[in-house]
């Protein structure tokens, strides 16, 4: 019998601007961000869609951050299109 996993994480992309907005986060700012990306990753409709896009917007109150992603058709990989932290 084969262990049981748990679901199946989608490869994260971060494009412009979200690289750029990254090089300027401190150390803290991309831990916080990190497990944003981790919740993410684990369950992509996590986010609140964005109205007539394919984007999402997820915002964690607790460690003030937001991102905004979409996830492609098969759900493998999570595009990141815009952080801030």
């Amino acid at each position: 019998m084969s262990p049981d996993h748990g679901a199946r994480r989608s490869r994260v992309v971060l494009v412009e601007p979200a690289l750029t907005q990254l090089e300027k986060l401190t150390g803290s700012e991309t831990h916080r961000l990190d497990r944003a990306i981790v919740a993410i990753s684990v369950n992509p409709e996590i986010g609140t869609p964005v109205p007539d896009t394919l984007l999402r917007d997820y915002v964690d109150d607790v460690d003030a951050v937001r991102v905004i992603y979409y996830v492609t058709a098969l759900r493998t990989i999570t595009i990141v299109a815009y952080v801030e932290a």
